[in-house]
């Protein structure tokens, strides 16, 4: 069982914080990474300034322990300019360049929102969690269309931010950052920056949780199951070398990842009757063929797992 501080946090969650958040976020009509970033009620514009508003609320709680920021950059499409600005890109860390990336079709600022609360007692120490704000309907560069994405990833960010509400009135020894990534849907983008920005500045982040698509118990088939969680957890790290892998997979290693020993530690925390949920470790990286936020920080040499739904819906997946 939890001891009584996470059980007192665990009871505080807000069913109807997470679904506000839901449908608040939903009304916006699209959230696509290519969508207004200016109309005050519709767009992704809309979306992050009100979220980076209730996160602040959560921080205002906090005493200052909790601050939010902006972790952004310019995202270039694969044609501008791209004979003018090569020599110059590398320069600019506000400015990428996404290759052949066929869902950026012009210039378009990623933002992710960044809520960080400072830890007591080993601040140095990181931990990173949340969901993607942006969505998309089945057309992946249709940004004028309807894209609510409730499931997809509204869900993830409600909880992220019900986690930022309670733990803002809370000390944590170690810091932990609670966020709204950017540009999941056009490959990764918010995510990465910020791994990348992690990584550049020799932040020790210990483990990042994944929080994706986590609002939705019913399967296509109508299954409903709502007291299981799938937990994807890689085995052999991203950035090992070949020589280091050889060695890992002859002594069948893998098992013992970091990553897959940070999700058999949060299916031995979260698994009990006080949760009455269970959470089910899957040895892969993610689903077959698809991607999520956490990939990114395993790439940047991180720890990285992701929660998702027990069932596959396509259909609530848009």
């Amino acid at each position: 069982m939890p001891d009584e501080d996470l059980q007192d946090i665990i009871s505080q969650i807000s069913r109807d914080n997470i679904e506000g958040t839901i449908r608040k976020l939903a009304s916006f009509g699209t959230r696509h990474t290519l969508s207004s970033q200016t109309d005050p009620v519709r767009g992704i514009g809309a979306a992050r300034t009100w979220l980076t508003a209730q996160f602040q609320e959560a921080a205002d709680a906090s005493e200052g322990r909790m601050t939010v920021d902006w972790n952004r950059y310019l995202c270039l499409y694969r044609m501008h300019v791209r004979h003018v600005l090569t020599s110059y890109l590398h320069l600019c860390s506000f400015i990428k360049y996404p290759g052949d990336n066929e869902r950026i079709i012009f210039p378009v600022n990623i933002t992710t929102v960044v809520a960080t609360l400072k830890g007591s007692e080993d601040p140095d120490r990181v931990y990173v969690t949340g969901g993607h704000y942006d969505s998309r309907n089945s057309d992946p560069i249709d940004y004028q269309g309807d894209a609510p994405g409730a499931v997809d990833d509204a869900s993830g960010v409600a909880v992220s931010l019900e986690l930022a509400r309670i733990f803002a009135h809370y000390k944590p020894k170690t810091t932990i950052v609670f966020t709204a990534f950017a540009g999941e849907e056009q490959g990764l983008l918010g995510a990465e920056n910020l791994a990348q920005t992690y990584k550049n500045a020799s932040v020790n982040v210990a483990g990042m949780i994944n929080l994706d698509m986590v609002g939705n118990s019913k399967a296509a088939d109508g299954t409903v199951d709502p007291y299981n969680i799938r937990l994807f957890c890689q085995g052999t790290p991203l950035t090992e070398n070949s020589t280091t892998t050889t060695s890992r997979l002859s002594i069948g290693g893998d098992n013992d990842s970091p990553a897959r020993n940070l999700g058999r530690f949060i299916y031995e925390v979260a698994s009990n009757a006080f949760t009455e949920m269970t959470v089910r470790l899957i040895y892969r990286l993610d689903r077959y063929s698809r991607g999520g936020d956490h990939r990114p920080f395993l790439e940047a040499g991180y720890t990285g797992v992701r929660f998702v739904q027990p069932n596959e819906d396509y259909t609530q997946q848009q």
